[in-house]
């Protein structure tokens, strides 16, 4: 064999080599974009987010550097509120991409497009979720560790890895369910051990408590009521009648305009319900979780929020 044909097949081989060695496992993080653009948009490499593993619930101590409380965005003041495990919110979701990637975030770590983390105004930070898009049943676990979304129509920001796994990246919305998972469940014990977890056949499970959609401002609440927790599922929630209360006012000029605006809007009943100084607008009750699901659609495409409330 000549010395040029020898090079020829090394070269060859080389060749070879390197096709099949494939793209690598991860996608390749994309460099931090400058402070000051204003321009969100999509990681270049996509082959392997649908591979990005869901985050692992691990208990974690939270700052108070994290968990600011209240603090001001745009004008408008939200504060921290934790809730037990179990806890339920619908709503619109969003997600941001490469214009924030390596940016810090809330918790003071950096964002990553490529991890399953989150954005939300008033969950502790950090706290762990999973998220159901209820328009094509797909799930995902995400680390919640920022703050954000700041539009009264969304509840959560997830990172673009998290809404590529949830099939909504290309339209940048969908409606979603939340649920606060706890660390020290059998199942995500288990997890960090390297473990298989059974659930056994006749588990009894913690009730959860209901869905809801809320947003604090300073002087009018949309939702609850200041210092009210939400109110919680109990044993048989299904005979018990459900609402949605879309703010609570202490002038009663605002509570009836704001009926006026949702009569208008949805075909349900709206009343004012007046308790301890707080004029609270609720629409309902409703008859199924099908009324539920279109009346909070139609709130939130007029840009409004909502608590789910049961009696």
């Amino acid at each position: 064999m000549t010395l040029g044909r020898t090079l020829g097949c090394a070269a060859l081989l080389a060749l070879l080599a390197g096709c099949a060695s494939g793209p690598p496992a991860f996608p390749e993080r994309p460099a931090a974009v400058p402070a000051g653009s204003d321009k969100d948009g999509t990681p270049g490499y996509r082959a392997d987010l649908a591979n990005v593993p869901d985050a692992i619930p691990r208990p974690e101590v939270r700052t108070a550097a994290g968990n600011k409380s209240p603090y001001t965005v745009l004008g408008k003041t939200y504060r921290v509120k934790p809730v037990p495990p179990g806890h339920r919110e619908r709503g619109l979701g969003s997600w941001y991409g490469t214009k924030f990637h390596g940016r810090k975030t809330s918790l003071g770590e950096d964002y990553d497009v490529y991890t399953m983390t989150a954005a939300h105004k008033s969950l502790p930070l950090p706290t762990y979720v999973r998220v159901t898009n209820l328009e094509n049943g797909k799930r995902a676990v995400v680390r919640v560790n920022d703050r954000g979304p700041f539009h009264e129509d969304r509840v959560i920001d997830l990172s673009y890895a998290a809404a590529y796994r949830l099939g909504y990246a290309n339209k940048g919305t969908a409606l979603l369910e939340l649920e606060v998972l706890d660390p020290m469940a059998p199942e995500w014990v288990a997890k960090r051990a390297g473990r298989e977890y059974h659930e056994p056949a006749m588990a009894a499970r913690a009730p959860e408590s209901a869905p809801v959609v809320a947003d604090e401002l300073p002087d009018v609440v949309a939702g609850a009521d200041p210092g009210i927790a939400p109110e919680s599922s109990a044993a048989g929630e299904m005979q018990r009648r459900v609402w949605l209360q879309a703010g609570a006012f202490r002038s009663i000029d605002g509570a009836r305009n704001l009926q006026r605006n949702l009569a208008a809007l949805l075909d349900q009943d709206v009343t004012i319900q007046t308790v301890a100084g707080w004029h609270r607008v609720r629409v309902g009750p409703l008859a199924n979780d099908a009324v539920l699901d279109d009346a909070l659609r139609r709130l939130a495409a007029a840009r409004l929020a909502a608590q789910v409330v049961t009696e």
